[in-house]
């Protein structure tokens, strides 16, 4: 939500519009209207059009206005919400590699204190580390510096390389399998960004799936020009009515999940600009209580004809 201040800045700002824009203005459309229903003189019919085209551009005006008051207003509760969200994701490995320190120091001579507490925080920091470069790709995208270096690929390889990011054996109760079509076409992709995303939608599938967690990783042909690449869970499924709104930055459908599970809310909607970039698109078929399918369609690369030999 936004602060007191900014909702009661901007209630303010409405009624001031209201009281010494709009209301003169609903009087003099009224007095032109009325000098162009009975007025005789052409001077009247005159000073009435000129009336009523006055009051269109100063509505025009207060509408634009408001408009941009609104986007302002908008873009500060965006604003503090960043804030919100990314210094209590900074604050909870922060809070770990503070506490393990402290522990350290004072396991001078328990060998296995200490290199639990070393394991531990080179996990801490791994997780800080990635959280800044999930920021940083995000400021690059928003900012159109983010550069992909598409080439042709093969799906079957950017699946393996995602399987090994995702590491599924680290996770002893997850039910994890792979299924990719033989002879799937080429596509045009960016390996690393590629790779990225569809780890991402791993990793959601994994934390939001159920007791235990089941994971489907397909990749298959989808007509006769493009693949699609799907990553279905066990969970809850995700409510219909949210479903338009999962792609959009720093959105999360249920702020106790937030507060439970790691994750800045920008997750999906780095994949759903990395997959964009890629000419393809994302979709998401989901059913509460029956779990989430997200699926990647990318273009194929057409096959190279090559001319018949004489």
């Amino acid at each position: 939500m936004a602060s007191p201040r900014l909702g009661f800045g901007y209630r303010r700002i409405v009624s001031l519009l209201v009281f010494l824009v709009i209301v003169p203005t609903v009087l003099l459309l009224s007095l032109g209207i009325v000098l162009m229903t009975i007025g005789e003189a052409q001077a009247n019919l005159l000073f009435g059009i000129l009336t009523v085209a006055f009051v269109a551009v100063v509505v025009t005006g207060v509408v634009l206005v408001l408009v941009f008051i609104r986007r302002a207003a908008n873009l500060s509760e965006l604003q503090a919400d960043f804030v919100s969200k990314v210094s209590h994701e900074l604050r909870t490995p922060l809070t770990g590699i503070r506490l393990f320190v402290e522990t350290l120091e004072r396991a001078k001579d328990d060998r296995a204190t200490q290199e639990k507490c070393i394991e531990q925080l080179s996990k801490e920091s791994e997780r800080l580390s990635r959280l800044i470069e999930r920021l940083l790709d995000w400021g690059r995208m928003e900012a159109g510096r983010k550069m992909y270096d598409l080439r042709e690929e093969p799906v079957s390889g950017i699946i393996e390389e995602s399987v090994a990011a995702f590491g599924p054996d680290r996770y002893p109760d997850l039910d994890f399998t792979v299924e990719v079509e033989e002879n799937l076409p080429l596509v045009s992709a960016d390996r690393a960004a590629l790779v990225d995303a569809i780890g991402n939608l791993l990793s959601n599938a994994r934390k939001y799936g159920g007791t235990p967690p089941a994971v489907r990783l397909r990749a298959r042909l989808e007509g006769p020009d493009a693949v699609r690449i799907d990553v279905r869970d066990n969970g809850e499924g995700i409510p219909r009515g949210e479903q338009n709104r999962i792609f959009d930055k720093f959105y999360r459908i249920d702020d106790r999940l937030a507060r439970m599970r790691e994750g800045s809310g920008l997750g999906l909607a780095i994949v759903k600009h990395i997959v964009r970039a890629h000419g393809g698109r994302i979709e998401l078929e989901s059913e509460v209580q029956k779990g989430s399918t997200f699926s990647i369609l990318l273009p194929a690369v057409a096959p190279t004809v090559l001319p018949a030999s004489t």
